[in-house]
């Protein structure tokens, strides 16, 4: 199969991904880029930009302002963080257009003629603005590239591309609140292209410890490499305890889910993921064909085939919204592997076990490269980026389980906006609060040292945006059967990753959120549920009478069984309705939570299911006036206020 698009010059091949626009401020500016060979960058910035000048108002040297790392023999990625003070650079207005280009070698190629997909129609360069009153946000979770759906992403660029002309209606950041990747549940094409890449760009190798496989080469070329991995699991004994330990009757391979056949292993195929997740550019020319399969297996590809054709097709627009757009991203579990971190027990044995530690170190070794660098790079220096040179320069064992044991020691994921009002963005993966006497049941969030941390950041604060990967208040009657799969000891078979599954986690929260120094205004943006809702919650018996808004949009690529979603949606007004006695016994008395009305939406339907982006307009005040789901069939769904007290 082969991918040709667009220029085939190869010039633009020096381009594998990017420009990714992941800060900007009136005095910094943070990109991200991935190329085939190392080249000498300048940044040319156009204040209050049409899109149309011809002449850069100022240009940046940028080799004092970035940081290369080589992640293969024909692929590095390039790091930018740009301090336009020390660049001599004026500082740039908020509120206007702001144009910028990445001039490429002794030349001075021009990175908007070498990827004119980059630019809007009309437009000759990426453009953004510097907002630090936050006015509107894009949001969503969950991009699965072989769902049979439109991607949201690819939607929320034409909902942008159809506002150009106004600067002031463009939102102050794309926060992507989860799941960008899916490291456990790949198409087969997928990495059957994955490899393709791997090999095209000579991505590093790596050997693996406690595999019955001695290095990645040997993955790549085994029988089981595609649909088959749960099969490479190591079968000694620790191992099958291992598997029983990750199965507990849940009939889920160790790594993760159901679909775990195609579970990504090695650094080099995570990485490739990301550039092939991001950038219609390493897709041009990539030539790779079928593996040897079985019937079944063959049907599967042929049916995912069709559907990673499409994806693809969608990938310019996607690569054109985060170079046009301030972008910020957190990882959830499929980032790394399906039930990341979700029990003590899980993480004794999957930690336990030099193999199963391996996959999901490389998974948070390129989840930095790739995401969490630019949430926060300054935070990374001291710390991660010794370590992350120690490995690029030695590329062994020692060097590479050295890293990966950095990353899982780090404390620093989370990350602030600093816009008014403030956007908080937590880390309810990594910083879990364990339970001692009941290792199975499902873990806290956050533990109590996390949570006083972002108390902090709360106080004195009169409105706050938090971004919780999962919901903090979520469907009652969803929660509550995961409540019963908990008190069974199967917490693994329903994901039961809720704020409420923890007592401590919960209460702590709750009382963070009622503290009398803290914020009124709450709005909390999740993803995770792979559908989407919005509740006004208000706290009662509180000095403070906080009030909150919590905003769900999921998935960007992804959704729930529709008619299960049906059952449950019905079930849940049914049975937790203001004049059911179930609700009376779970009512959760100390707020009250209104659902609110998705139009268009069938008769009492509170749940909307269908791939696309989540918008939301604050007023100055800090609270969200208008709460929308751009769907990927280009209609909106309105969340409108209710009267009607659900829980």
């Amino acid at each position: 199969m082969q991918h040709p698009n667009l220029d085939a010059d190869p010039t633009a091949r020096d381009i594998i991904a990017g420009p990714i626009l992941r800060q900007a401020h009136s005095g910094r500016i943070v990109l991200w880029l991935a190329v085939r060979r190392p080249v000498s960058l300048q940044l040319a910035l156009y204040r209050d930009d049409d899109g149309r000048r011809q002449v850069a108002d100022d240009t940046v040297d940028l080799a004092p302002f970035r940081r290369d790392v080589q992640i293969g023999e024909r692929a590095w990625l390039i790091f930018i963080d740009v301090d336009l003070e020390a660049a001599g650079v004026a500082p740039l207005a908020e509120r206007r257009a702001v144009g910028y280009d990445l001039r490429l070698g002794a030349g001075g190629l021009s990175l908007a003629e070498l990827e004119p997909g980059l630019c809007y129609p009309g437009e000759s360069r990426p453009r953004f603005v510097i907002k630090t009153e936050l006015d509107s946000l894009l949001h969503g979770s969950c991009r699965r590239p072989h769902h049979r759906s439109g991607d949201g992403m690819a939607r929320a660029d034409r909902w942008l591309g159809e506002r150009r002309d106004n600067s002031e209606s463009w939102p102050v950041a794309l926060l992507l609140t989860g799941d960008q990747i899916y490291a456990d549940d790949v198409a087969g094409p997928l990495l059957r292209a994955i490899h393709a890449l791997i090999a095209n760009l000579g991505l590093w190798p790596e050997t693996l410890e406690g595999a019955v496989l001695d290095d990645s080469e040997a993955l790549y070329a085994c029988t089981a490499c595609y649909y088959r991995r749960d099969e490479l699991l190591p079968q000694e004994k620790s191992s099958r305890d291992l598997r029983d330990r990750f199965f507990g009757g849940t009939r889920k391979p160790v790594f993760t889910s159901a679909s775990s056949g195609n579970h990504l292993i090695t650094l080099a195929e995570v990485l490739a993921m990301y550039l092939l997740c991001w950038s219609d550019a390493p897709w041009r020319g990539l030539e790779y064909t079928r593996p040897p399969l079985d019937e079944e297996e063959s049907a599967t590809y042929d049916d995912e085939a069709a559907v990673i054709d499409d994806f693809v097709t969608e990938l310019p627009g996607v690569r054109r919204l985060m170079a046009n757009s301030v972008t910020a991203m957190i990882f959830d579990d499929h980032d790394i592997t399906d039930d990341w971190n979700l029990t003590g027990a899980w993480m004794d044995t999957a930690y336990g076990h030099p193999f199963s530690r391996r996959i999901i170190g490389n998974a948070l070794v390129a989840y930095l490269l790739c995401q969490g660098w630019g949430n926060r790079p300054e935070i990374f220096e001291e710390t991660v980026w010794p370590c992350v040179e120690r490995y690029t320069a030695n590329r062994d064992a020692v060097s590479h389980d050295a890293l990966i044991d950095c990353l899982l020691a780090f404390r620093g994921w989370d990350f602030i906006l600093d816009t008014e009002p403030g956007v908080v963005v937590l880390d309810t993966r990594t910083r879990r609060w364990r339970r001692s006497r009941r290792p199975s049941k499902p873990s806290g969030l956050m533990d109590w040292e996390a949570l006083s941390e972002m108390q902090t950041h709360l106080m004195d604060r009169r409105s706050v945006v938090m971004v919780s990967a999962a919901p903090i208040f979520g469907v009652k009657l969803i929660e509550n059967i995961q409540r019963v799969f908990t008190w069974f000891g199967k917490p693994l078979m329903v994901d039961a990753e809720n704020w409420m599954a923890h007592r401590g986690a919960a209460h702590t929260l709750l009382n963070i959120f009622r503290h009398g120094n803290t914020p009124k205004n709450f709005t909390i943006l999740s993803g995770d549920v792979h559908y989407s809702f919005a509740y006004d919650v208000t706290l009662r018996f509180s000095a403070a009478r906080q009030k909150i808004w919590q905003i769900t949009s999921s998935g960007v690529k992804n959704e729930f069984p529709r008619k299960l979603l049906d059952w449950f949606d019905r079930l849940n007004r049914w049975l937790y309705a203001p004049y059911s006695p179930l609700n009376w016994f779970t009512k959760r008395r100390r707020m009250r939570v209104n659902p609110r009305r998705p139009t268009p939406a069938d008769h009492g339907e509170r749940l909307v299911n269908g791939a696309g982006m989540g918008y939301v307009g604050f007023n100055p005040a800090g609270q969200p006036i208008e709460i929308r789901e751009l769907g990927v069939d280009d209609s909106d769904v309105v969340f409108e206020v209710s009267d009607e007290e659900e829980v």
